[in-house]
């Protein structure tokens, strides 16, 4: 019996990328014997209502067309409707940075071997974060991060990765850092804390080497604040991911943090700033939340 497949896509992401990918991702599925089941986005947020029909309407396999952010929001959306066992997610790739899928092995690239998979019924689990009651699946960053992505949403004439990095650069002279006490340590001025489900953030920085989407831990990586000569060797140390090493980086994979700030403070998560109420935040893994479609699989069961 055929899965039911539905295309959720985001005609916005990547700067309009999304809504130029969408004819080709149609043909993609419709030649692979997945039909002609789409739905599009009309405003921020659409996809989590989106992923709550397509779960109400008994979709086995929702391929979602954007970015992370958008692949969050479904992935969100999915798991609060009660579907994170009962629909998978398939990711295809319309975004800046497309992290999430350089950790867990989908080739949201190829939109033909992207609907070879759907059709033949490959999935694995992965697990999701929680900070203060959002769901991630790939990193919550603050600090830099934060400050980095609202630079990063202003008007610019640069594409892709090189968005991120242009808005990195900006910053690296001017963030003053923020105070944050982890797990009860003492009060330390850092430059950014990262608690990571997946490797990649920004399209380009290796920010936690190693970590693994489906091992029930989060990465965390807190970089204490530094002198501008200091920035800039870390900077280039996160693009190669080999700063785990240096004495101003600490590395700690848990199945939970308690951080506390001097204020509530911005957060960006999978792509998206969010300001949260509290500054007592704490974050949690969720283990084996989601069923996503990947090259490293195990057979899906209709």
């Amino acid at each position: 019996m055929p899965v039911r497949v539905r295309l959720l896509a985001n005609p916005a992401s990547g700067r309009g990328r999304g809504a130029r990918v969408i004819p080709d991702a149609r043909a993609a599925l419709s030649a692979a014997g997945l039909g002609n089941d789409v739905v599009t986005t009309n405003a921020p947020g659409d996809e989590v209502r989106l992923a709550h029909e397509a779960v109400a309407d008994g979709i086995e396999t929702l391929v979602v067309l954007g970015g992370d952010g958008t692949w969050s929001q479904a992935a969100r959306g999915v798991i609060e409707a009660g579907g994170g066992h009962r629909c998978r997610l398939a990711f295809l790739a319309a975004g800046t940075g497309n992290d999430l899928v350089k950790s867990i092995g989908a080739p949201a690239s190829d939109l033909a071997e992207t609907a070879r998979l759907v059709a033949q019924g490959h999935e694995k689990r992965i697990d999701a974060g929680r900070v203060a009651g959002h769901l991630f699946f790939n990193c919550a960053g603050f600090g830099f991060d934060a400050a980095v992505l609202e630079r990063t949403q202003r008007p610019t004439r640069f594409r892709g990765a090189a968005v991120y990095i242009a808005a990195a650069l900006s910053e690296l002279f001017g963030y003053a850092g923020l105070l944050v006490r982890v797990d009860g340590a003492p009060e330390a001025n850092r430059l950014m804390l990262v608690v990571s489900n997946g490797e990649w953030f920004g399209g380009t920085f290796h920010i936690a080497p190693g970590a693994h989407a489906d091992d029930g831990l989060l990465d965390m990586v807190s970089i204490t604040d530094a002198g501008t000569f200091a920035r800039l060797g870390l900077f280039a140390r996160v693009v190669r991911g080999t700063h785990l090493s240096q004495p101003s980086v600490e590395h700690r994979r848990a199945t939970n943090f308690h951080l506390q700030f001097t204020q509530p403070p911005a957060v960006q998560i999978d792509g998206e700033l969010v300001q949260l109420s509290t500054a007592d935040v704490r974050i949690e893994c969720l283990p084996d939340a989601l069923a996503i479609v990947s090259r490293q699989t195990s057979a899906f069961v209709a």
